[in-house]
C-alpha cells in the first residue's frame, strides 16, 4: 500500500468513528471515554512512563494509586475532547450556548476581545481549549490561530474545517510571519498555545517547577506589537458539553509593570498564569504532552555571557 493510500485509510477510519460518535447521546460518548480511559491507562499502558514521570514531577507528594487515577482521568478528558469537538457543531449554536458555556470573567474578557487593539490569547494543553477558539468565534469575534501542520493532509483538513466553522481561521506555523503582522496591525485575535516546546534555542523559563522551552515571539507581540496578552483557560465542568472559560491575568502594555518590561519575565509570567489554571483541574492537563524535552545549554550560554 502506497504511503498516499494510507494516508487516506487513515482519514477513512477516522471518519467512520466521528459518524458513530456523533449519532450516539454525548452521555454515551462519556462513558464509552472512561472505558477507553481504563484501557490506556491500566491495560495499554500507553506512553505510562512519560505521564507518570511528568505527574511525579510537579506532584511529589502524590502516592502510585493517585498518579495512577490522574493518568486515568487525563485520557477521560482528552478522549471526551474529541467527543465534543464532533458534536459542538450540531448542539452548541448561537442560541443555546449559554446552556453549554460559562464564562466566569465576562466583563474583562469582553472588554480586551472587542477593544480596537490586537489582542493575544494564550491558552494550553489543557481542559478543551478547541472549545475556547469555538465559543469565541462563535459570538462574533474571529481569531487567528497559529498552528502546524499535520502530516496526514485530511486530517489537516478537517480539524481546520472544525475550527473555521465560526471564524477561526488557521496560520501554519512555519512562514506565517507577515500574515500574523497584518493580523495585529487590523486589530485582530491572535490565539496561541503557549506550552509549545521551543527548542534548545528557546526562553528558558520555570514551568510548573521543571526547565522549559517557551516561543519567544509570544512575549514580543505584547512588547513589540503593543497586543495585550490574556491568558485563558477553558475546562470541563460537572457535564460533558460543559465548560468554564476564564482568564487568569492580562499583560497590557498601557499598564505593564516594569519587572514584566523584558522578554524572559514577561514568557515567565504567562506560563505561572497557565500552571494557575492547571493547579485547578490538574486532571485535564496533558500530562503524556512532551512539554519538557531537552535542558538549556548552559556551556553556550556560559561562553556567549564570557
Amino acid at each position: 500500500m502506497t504511503s498516499h493510500l494510507k494516508i487516506y485509510f487513515e482519514y477513512l477510519a477516522l471518519q467512520l468513528v466521528l459518524a458513530v460518535i456523533q449519532v450516539l447521546p454525548i452521555t454515551m460518548c462519556a462513558s464509552l471515554c472512561k472505558g477507553f480511559a481504563w484501557l490506556a491507562c491500566d491495560i495499554l499502558k500507553f506512553r505510562r512512563k512519560v505521564i507518570d514521570d511528568n505527574i511525579a514531577a510537579v506532584y511529589p507528594d502524590l502516592s502510585t494509586e493517585q498518579r495512577t487515577d490522574m493518568s486515568r482521568k487525563m485520557w477521560y478528558h482528552l478522549t471526551l475532547m474529541a467527543c465534543e469537538v464532533a458534536q459542538a457543531p450540531r448542539k452548541i449554536h448561537d442560541s443555546n450556548w449559554r446552556d453549554h458555556v460559562f464564562i466566569r470573567d465576562k466583563v474583562q474578557m469582553t472588554n480586551y476581545l472587542i477593544d480596537y487593539r490586537p489582542l493575544v490569547a494564550v491558552s494550553g494543553h489543557h481542559g478543551n481549549f478547541e472549545m475556547g477558539g469555538y465559543v469565541t468565534g462563535l459570538l462574533g469575534m474571529p481569531s487567528y490561530t497559529v498552528a502546524r501542520t499535520m502530516d496526514n493532509p485530511y486530517l489537516d483538513d478537517f480539524i481546520n474545517e472544525f475550527r473555521g466553522y465560526n471564524g477561526q481561521f488557521i496560520l501554519p506555523s512555519d512562514g506565517s510571519a507577515t500574515a500574523i503582522q497584518e493580523v495585529l496591525e487590523s486589530g485582530g485575535i491572535i490565539t496561541l498555545l503557549g506550552d509549545q516546546h521551543a527548542g534548545k534555542k528557546g526562553c528558558w523559563i520555570d514551568f510548573l517547577g521543571r526547565p522549559a522551552s517557551c516561543h519567544k515571539a509570544v512575549a514580543l507581540f505584547t512588547l513589540s506589537g503593543k497586543a495585550p496578552m490574556m491568558v485563558s483557560y477553558c475546562k470541563h465542568t460537572d457535564k460533558p458539553l460543559h465548560f468554564e472559560i476564564g482568564c487568569t491575568g492580562v499583560a497590557d502594555p498601557l499598564s505593564l509593570p516594569a519587572e514584566l518590561n523584558d522578554v524572559k519575565k514577561l514568557t515567565q509570567w504567562y506560563n505561572d498564569r497557565l500552571a494557575e489554571a492547571i493547579h485547578d483541574a490538574p486532571e485535564q492537563f496533558w500530562w503524556v504532552h512532551r512539554r519538557w524535552k531537552d535542558r538549556p545549554d548552559r556551556t553556550r550560554k556560559a561562553r556567549a555571557a564570557a
